[in-house]
């Protein structure tokens, strides 16, 4: 109680900054008092104003109670606190600042200031100031949206469904969709209005798939809004697929040629959709990029013209409609044989006789239909009749460009061709046939295969080991039926270590492959080589071998191929004087194809027998896929 009714007073000492060195103002001096106790002694007020006196730059101020403080003793604890209390007020004058330090002001330009300010008017703590250098102008705020990147929603949502092409395999459509992942989603082929230069350079050669042999029909474009972005997306994404769908049948994948034939055994060069759309994206003129996936060879440009030749020159003939009905063979009557006759361009007969002049005719037309020159009106020979002649002229130049896609996109600067249906060899040297001559061929029993490969070596006086399907059809029967079968004939039999035999013909006059082989080995085991009996070469008909090919005048094959070092007559002097392999300077490649169809540099058409019926094959698988 005592110290709280006792005067307080508090000092605080003058303080100086230890940075800049000036005095920092001095903490006004706090004093309370009770406003009712009476007034302090009259010296102590005179010594209070005095010192107030001598320090004018000490701020004082008064807190005063609204009530004085009462006896402990008289204050009844049961009793409510009475609410007498007034608010304390604290009256605390303003405080003059220093003058600023002017070398901490800025380099500014201050407003102007009055000579001398008023005395009675404080000086404000700060000042307005107007900057000498203007702020920059902040640049606008502008973000650029990659191009395409707007698509990419859309795109993402169209993916799965828009490459689901029919005939497009599981393996490509994964590729698609792996290259617009990894380009962002954004589109390869549409911008916002539409197609870009690019997709319409595609758009425009797929249009023209007709001009190769391929259907148009089987690249159908989608259709789309430019104010439709989903449908946009599903676009872009439909023309990749259809873009790769397109260099795929280009290459020879419309077809799987060893599904026609065991013996038709090509390796195709496929691309793949990675391969196709990075080369479409990067180039200047996608649709010329998409062309070129068509074979390049000159054989089927030629093909190529015929094909537009042909169909600017229809055939208007007005054709003779044949009812269906059972088979026509020679000598049947039948009230359709003065159709077929007249289909034919043959004249009225006074019989309605399936007569032999009927048949020849029936059967020329089957030969060029390329269909079994039968002379009998089958089920698909009377479809066949139903056509107009160019319908089949184009149906036959379009099976022969097939063919022409299972070939290697490069034949080699280099190489040899051996057209099995012409029977014939030839060996081009920069693109010039330097040399070419006859051959026979397989039976159609025993079919020559159709691949490509590489010649690598010559064997001079070969060994002939009989192939096991030889050895099955005769050498067995004989041997059972004369022990001494192989013998007589100059054949060597063994004993091999599974338990079979094995038959060979030495080297020697008689031997099935003559004087030389050359080699390029491959899964059907077969080969060029020379043979005893050269007066089978003056046949027309010359598909008389096991398969193999047999070469008229080797020797001079042999020149072309191993170069001028193993000249005719080094080859000569080596006949008789046992096995002897050659390597080649270089692997030759080598193509063994079936063109039943061939047109010359001066537009002329030459056409060769289906010997094996491949040509027909081809045909009629492009007619049913379609």
């Amino acid at each position: 109680m005592i110290l709280g009714c006792a005067p307080l007073s508090a000092e605080t000492p003058v303080q100086t900054d230890p940075t800049l060195g000036i005095p920092l103002p001095q903490q006004p001096e706090l004093r309370l008092t009770d406003v009712a106790q009476p007034a302090a002694p009259q010296a102590e007020a005179e010594a209070t104003q005095a010192q107030t006196a001598q320090e004018p730059e000490i701020v004082t101020g008064t807190v005063s109670a609204g009530n004085r403080l009462r006896d402990p003793a008289k204050l009844d604890a049961t009793a409510p606190l009475e609410a007498e209390e007034e608010p304390v007020t604290l009256d605390i004058p303003e405080i003059e600042m220093p003058a600023p330090d002017p070398a901490l002001t800025p380099a500014a330009k201050t407003a102007p200031e009055p000579a001398e300010p008023p005395a009675t008017q404080p000086q404000g703590p700060l000042r307005s100031v107007e900057l000498l250098v203007p702020l920059p102008e902040m640049p606008k705020l502008v973000i650029t949206v990659p191009p395409g990147l707007e698509f990419a929603g859309a795109v993402a949502e169209q993916l799965q469904d828009a490459v689901a092409l029919q005939r497009l395999p599981e393996r490509e459509r994964n590729e698609i969709i792996a290259a617009y992942q990894a380009n962002e989603n954004k589109p390869f082929w549409i911008d916002g209005k539409g197609w870009n230069e690019a997709g319409k350079r595609i758009v425009a050669q797929l249009g023209r798939a007709g001009e190769d042999g391929l259907r148009p029909g089987d690249y159908p474009l989608p259709a789309f809004e430019a104010s439709d972005k989903a449908r946009l997306a599903e676009a872009d994404i439909r023309l990749s697929a259809l873009a790769v769908l397109y260099a795929r049948d280009a290459r020879g994948g419309r077809i799987d040629p060893r599904r026609l034939s065991k013996l038709i055994t090509p390796t195709l060069y496929l691309p793949s959709a990675t391969e196709v759309l990075s080369e479409l994206a990067g180039a200047r003129d996608a649709g010329a990029v998409l062309a070129a996936y068509n074979p390049p060879h000159e054989g089927y440009r030629r093909l190529k013209a015929k094909l537009a030749e042909m169909r600017e020159h229809l055939d208007d003939t007005p054709l003779v409609r044949i009812p269906a009905g059972p088979p026509l063979k020679l000598g049947m009557r039948d009230e359709r044989v003065p159709l077929v006759r007249a289909r034919l361009g043959l004249g009225p007969s006074q019989e309605p006789v399936f007569d032999r002049s009927t048949s020849l005719a029936l059967a020329d037309f089957q030969k060029r239909a390329g269909l079994p020159a039968n002379g009998i009106l089958s089920e698909r020979t009377l479809a066949a009749l139903g056509k107009p002649a160019s319908a089949r002229g184009e149906e036959d130049i379009v099976a022969q460009m097939e063919r022409w896609r299972w070939l290697p996109p490069d034949l080699g600067t280099d190489h040899i061709m051996v057209n099995v249906p012409e029977m014939r060899v030839r060996v081009v040297r920069s693109g010039k046939v330097v040399h070419e001559a006859r051959t026979i061929i397989g039976k159609p029993e025993s079919a020559t295969p159709i691949f490509s490969h590489k010649m690598d070596h010559v064997v001079v006086n070969p060994s002939w080991y009989v192939p096991p399907s030889i050895l099955k059809k005769e050498f067995l029967p004989g041997l059972a039926a004369d022990p001494n079968y192989a013998a007589k004939r100059g054949y060597v039999v063994t004993r091999t270590k599974s338990g079979g035999i094995s038959v060979r013909q030495p080297p020697g006059e008689r031997n099935a492959l003559g004087w030389i082989k050359f080699m390029f080995p491959n899964e059907h085991a077969v080969y060029l080589h020379d043979t005893p009996n050269r007066r089978l070469f003056t046949g027309e008909r010359r598909a008389l071998s096991h398969g193999c090919v047999r070469v008229e005048n080797p020797f001079a094959l042999a020149d072309q191929v191993l170069g001028p070092e193993w000249t005719h007559e080094r080859l000569k002097r080596l006949i008789g004087s046992g096995e002897r392999r050659i390597n080649l300077p270089q692997p030759l490649s080598i193509h063994l194809v079936y063109n039943t169809i061939v047109v010359g540099a001066d537009g002329h058409v030459s056409r060769f027998d289906d010997v094996y019926g491949f040509h027909r094959l081809v045909r009629q698988a492009l007619e049913q896929r379609g």
